[in-house]
C-alpha cells in the first residue's frame, strides 16, 4: 500500500535511498578513527620531546606514513559526513544548503590533499 499522494509520485519526493549508507560510513569512519588517534596520540606523546631529524625519521618509516594518510583521509571523511548532516538538518533554503556542501565536499578535497601532500613530501624526503 502506498500513502503518497500522486503528486509527491510525480515529483520523485520521498526517499533517496541513501540514508543508510550515508550512516554506515560515517559509523566506519567513527570507529576506524578511535585506533588510527590512540596511535597518533601516542606517537605524539613519545615524541614530544623529540628534535626535528628524530621526527622526519619517525615519518620515513613506511607504516607511520601509511598511517597519517589514512588518519588525514578519515578526519577529512567524516568530518565532511558530519557537516553535511547539519547542514541538511538545520539549512531550510535549497539553493544554499546545495551551496554549501558543495563548498564543504571542495574544502574537504583540498585540506586532504594537501595533508596527503604534507605527508608523503615528509616521508619520501624533500
Amino acid at each position: 500500500m502506498n500513502y503518497r499522494t500522486p503528486l509527491a509520485r510525480a515529483r520523485g519526493l520521498g526517499s533517496a535511498k541513501e540514508g543508510t549508507a550515508h550512516w554506515v560510513v560515517q559509523r566506519l569512519t567513527a570507529v576506524a578513527l578511535v585506533p588510527l588517534s590512540l596511535w597518533f596520540v601516542v606517537s605524539i606523546l613519545m615524541l614530544m620531546r623529540a628534535d626535528y631529524i628524530t621526527v622526519v625519521n619517525w615519518m620515513h618509516a613506511p607504516w607511520n606514513a601509511i598511517l597519517l594518510v589514512l588518519l588525514v583521509l578519515t578526519v577529512f571523511w567524516h568530518a565532511y559526513l558530519g557537516l553535511q548532516v547539519v547542514v541538511e538538518d538545520y539549512v531550510h533554503i535549497a539553493w544554499m544548503k546545495a551551496s554549501v556542501i558543495v563548498l564543504l565536499r571542495v574544502i574537504a578535497v583540498v585540506l586532504t590533499a594537501i595533508g596527503i601532500f604534507v605527508v608523503l613530501r615528509v616521508a619520501f624526503g624533500s
